[in-house]
């Protein structure tokens, strides 16, 4: 299924990790995964997933770029959280604010505080798959 869609992540733990596991998933283009703020505008895509570490408050560039990602830029928008509920409902409420549509199924996964325990098992591997077919099914 071609879709017009990115992926872009904070660049840290494991979320760094899962967006190109993503993007060799759906087999996107070249530039279709970035850190947040991305090098290419957002504009006109059907789904962004978002790959968030929000352990604590989030950063600047990233609730700045949450702040513009308007209905026009992106359609849907897809939450994978690395932290808890909190920083979630705080990511839902900047994209809501600015107009985008998210998506309620948000997916968490924990890294640890000592990068080198941070790899991604296989089961985890085929979760956020599953998850990330479930999003793109139901556009």
């Amino acid at each position: 299924m071609a879709i017009k869609m990115r992926v872009l992540h904070t660049g840290k733990g494991k979320v760094a990790a899962l967006a190109p596991m993503i993007h060799r998933e759906f087999q996107l283009d070249i530039n279709a995964t970035d850190v947040i703020p991305p090098a290419y505008s957002c504009n006109n895509e059907r789904l962004v997933f978002l790959l968030i570490s929000s352990k604590g408050s989030l950063e600047d560039k990233v609730r700045l770029f949450c702040r513009e990602l308007t209905k026009a830029r992106a359609q849907n928008v897809a939450l994978l959280i690395d932290g808890n509920e909190a920083g979630a409902k705080c990511v839902k409420d900047i994209l809501a604010e600015a107009g985008a549509n998210v998506k309620d199924e948000v997916f968490f996964v924990q890294s640890s505080f000592l990068p080198f325990l941070n790899s991604i098992k296989d089961e985890e591997k085929q979760a956020v798959l599953a998850w990330a077919h479930r999003i793109v099914d139901n556009l």
